[in-house]
């Protein structure tokens, strides 16, 4: 495995495993223009709070959602521009989930990061195609996958591209319910990479409501700081000004209020264990 590059910057947060605590926050799926400019004013407000880099991430589409009349978002020219208009007027960097390889190229050249969803961390075809942009890509680990074998995925993406992030999001257990492996954070940073934890998805319990994914939102900041303590490089925070009304993943989705003062616990608990 080559060894780690050095730290990278997303728009002006600096990225690396010897770099600051960083954030990515925003809605899970662009629901509208206004609800993703209000959540970004927050955001930028809880950036200058807490001194700590965030990465707007909105979703354009959510193509695995559970069931077929769940709401997915909107088109990609759409999400792009909107996605565009919050990076011109906050500042901020930008990112959003990538679901298909042909998609990759259009939405490289607005955004600042791509994702790649957990369930499709092992498509070569879209883990190439998003590293071919030369943006920074961040991957999820699937629930399916152990940590080591995350090594394939990073191989895949570094064969053209050292600006790689990956993201530890819990893993199946049973039913309608997912677990944290904390070691998995120390395994995959080991890949010379560095690990961010989502700490909302984390709370999911997939399918729980029948058509919709349940959760435990409350556990989410507790999660967060047992990430940190674990030696997280980064955080992943879906956060809504009214997280009952979101229209996705309303169960795990955390209330932006709550994300300041998580933050200032977590940045705490980074900077004592990093002493």
């Amino acid at each position: 495995m080559k060894l780690p590059v050095k730290n990278f910057k997303i728009g002006s947060v600096e990225i690396g495993l010897n770099a600051p605590l960083f954030v990515m926050s925003g809605p899970c799926v662009i629901e509208s223009r206004e609800i993703c400019l209000e959540i970004a004013d927050k955001l930028v407000q809880v950036a200058a709070n807490t001194g700590i880099g965030i990465i707007f991430k909105a979703s354009f589409d959510k193509a695995n959602r559970s069931s077929l009349t769940s709401f997915r978002g909107v088109e990609i020219k759409e999400g792009l521009d909107i996605l565009s208009e919050i990076r011109e007027k906050t500042g901020m960097a930008i990112m959003s989930d990538i679901h298909e390889a042909s998609q990759a190229h259009e939405a490289g050249k607005v955004l600042d990061c791509l994702q790649i969803p957990a369930f499709l961390c092992r498509q070569t075809d879209l883990l190439l195609a998003c590293a071919q942009t030369g943006k920074a890509v961040n991957v999820k680990k699937g629930q399916f996958l152990s940590p080591e074998e995350m090594k394939n995925v990073v191989e895949k993406v570094r064969s053209c591209n050292d600006h790689i992030m990956l993201t530890e999001r819990g893993t199946f257990f049973g039913y309608n319910r997912l677990v944290n492996d904390m070691t998995a954070i120390e395994i995959m940073k080991a890949l010379g990479c560095p690990v961010i934890f989502d700490a909302t998805h984390s709370t999911q319990m997939p399918g729980g409501l029948g058509n919709a994914t349940a959760g435990r939102r409350e556990f989410g900041p507790v999660l967060a700081k047992a990430a940190i303590a674990a030696g997280a490089n980064g955080l992943f925070f879906e956060v809504h000004p009214r997280p009952d009304k979101a229209k996705s993943d309303a169960a795990c989705i955390m209330p932006i209020e709550w994300l300041e003062p998580t933050l200032k616990t977590c940045k705490e608990i980074f900077e004592a264990i990093r002493k």
